[in-house]
């Protein structure tokens, strides 16, 4: 067990082990705020959002998901973020879920002897072990694997692409490279390799460590940063052990490689343009995300559209046009959620950004261009019951006008089943597991209710019928929609359906 003993975290786990204690009564089961878009938005939390009142804002303006960046700040730091949410997610009534997006494998330079150096198009310059500061000619690359991985012709990025340089001579300790492309290089600046499968673990001690702590602290999903392979999945799968849902961040070539199998053993993923628009020609990056968004549909697994999409409003009150229309691209694609990150981390105008996005999504989502996408876009069902219900549902609700698809589930495939089939009518899940809520509130179109298990398919219908009208969904005299799986409480069992009319 990992021992954190600083007051702020001490303080975070005691309100988070309150609130899990709490649940059974005190987490509101009437949630006051239903979003009127179908497309979730995520908020990184940082200096700028660390307050309750910041966290109020921005979750009224439209955050459905905070993400805690493992990057930056102290287990004590993300601990009193989570205290303050949970706190936040009782007030509201309304489950919130949380990310914790761990580092995983940061591949530097080391230091120079003056901080910083300038380096000519078309010079020599030598990457090696030695630790003694750097000049002109040579710095330390304090990674071994990188040396040994690296071939002849092999490029290598600097300081997230502004410099490029090019491997002729590789030896047991040092490469030789000619600079492709120049300029100012400082201390302790990022490496990529686009061109090499690096014989490197996805997740390093520190990311051991923080992820204990994500578990311990009861966060809902785990983003797993510089994926190459479907084996960095399976690593971090086995040591969560379904306590999150493993959301893998597509940011390496190498990942698009393999992607059908780490999609396979993935819960949801991530399209981390910042590294990705690193490593890929900048071409390629809009036809990645809208594959990876694709791939990610077609197997009903919720997917994030991410990195720079309001970045001007880290220090302007409004987007550019371009970057409105980057969102609206997203959420023409269908895609889950999108997600800000400087913009409400450490930007001037955080309300703002979730502001003008939720305003973004709106729009588009009313737009009739954006239904006949859905609909166009949709995906064959895959041949089993499950699947043939969620279609069913879909196809009735919008033959018969249903106001709601009404999906009673346990663990949450049932609502993310009939999330893939964009309908036209909104999704209320109904569940017993808070932790299912949570992880629901990244799922497209789904609006969660936490409501005591049903024993039968009369009572979960009375239970749909009164939720529906309660929350908004159905007035009196309107149908709905009930898909759910029996015997109740089974994971996995989606075979029933029933029309129902609320009075």
């Amino acid at each position: 067990m990992v021992n954190f003993t600083k007051s702020n975290y001490a303080r975070g786990s005691v309100l988070v082990r309150r609130q899990k204690k709490r649940q059974g009564s005190n987490m509101v089961t009437r949630l006051h705020m239903r979003r009127r878009r179908r497309t979730k938005i995520i908020a990184t939390l940082g200096p700028s959002s660390s307050t309750v009142e910041v966290l109020r804002r921005l979750h009224q303006a439209g955050a459905d998901v905070f993400r805690l960046n493992f990057s930056h700040g102290s287990h004590e730091d993300h601990a009193a973020r989570i205290a303050l949410i949970r706190e936040l997610e009782n007030e509201m009534g309304r489950p919130i879920g949380i990310l914790g997006d761990v580092q995983g494998p940061k591949l530097r330079v080391g230091k120079f002897g003056g901080g910083r150096v300038h380096l000519q198009t078309g010079q020599t310059f030598r990457l090696d072990l030695n630790p003694t500061p750097g000049d002109v000619n040579r710095v330390q690359l304090p990674h071994p694997e990188i040396i040994r991985a690296a071939t002849i012709g092999t490029s290598l990025l600097l300081d997230d692409g502004k410099l490029r340089l090019r491997v002729d001579k590789q030896r047991e300790d040092h490469l030789e490279c000619e600079v492709m492309v120049g300029g100012s290089l400082s201390d302790r600046k990022g490496v990529n390799v686009p061109d090499v499968i690096l014989p490197i673990p996805a997740l390093t001690p520190k990311d051991r460590l923080d992820l204990a702590f994500a578990l311990e602290m009861g966060l809902d999903y785990i983003g797993l940063s510089f994926v190459q392979r479907a084996e960095d999945v399976a690593e971090a799968r086995e040591i969560i052990a379904g306590r999150a849902w493993v959301m893998t961040k597509i940011e390496k070539p190498q990942a698009l490689d393999n992607l059908d199998a780490i999609l396979d053993l993935s819960d949801a993923v991530m399209v981390a343009r910042g590294d990705l628009g690193v490593e890929l020609p900048p071409e390629e990056v809009p036809l990645a995300q809208k594959r990876i968004v694709r791939a990610a549909r077609s197997r009903g697994l919720p997917v994030v559209v991410a990195t720079q999409m309001l970045e001007s409003m880290i220090t302007a009150p409004a987007p550019t046009r371009a970057e409105a229309s980057d969102v609206a691209t997203a959420v023409f694609d269908g895609t889950d959620a999108v997600m800000l990150s400087a913009e409400t981390a450490a930007g001037q105008f955080p309300y703002e950004a979730v502001n003008i996005m939720d305003r973004i999504i709106a729009r588009v989502e009313q737009d009739e261009g954006w239904r006949t996408l859905m609909d166009s876009g949709r995906f064959a069902p895959t041949p089993s019951t499950a699947d043939a219900m969620a279609t069913a549902a879909r196809q009735v609700a919008h033959t018969i006008g249903a106001k709601v698809i009404c999906a009673l589930t346990s663990s949450g495939s049932t609502a993310r089943r009939v999330a893939r089939e964009r309908p036209d009518a909104p999704i209320l899940c109904l569940t017993p597991e808070h932790e299912v809520a949570r992880r629901l509130a990244l799922v497209w179109g789904v609006h969660a209710v936490v409501t005591a298990d049903s024993h039968s398919m009369t009572e979960a219908v009375a239970k749909a019928i009164r939720i529906a009208h309660r929350e908004g969904f159905a007035k009196f005299g309107e149908e709905i929609v009930v898909i759910a799986g029996i015997p109740f409480g089974q994971p996995g069992t989606t075979n029933a359906l029933r029309v129902a009319i609320v009075k």
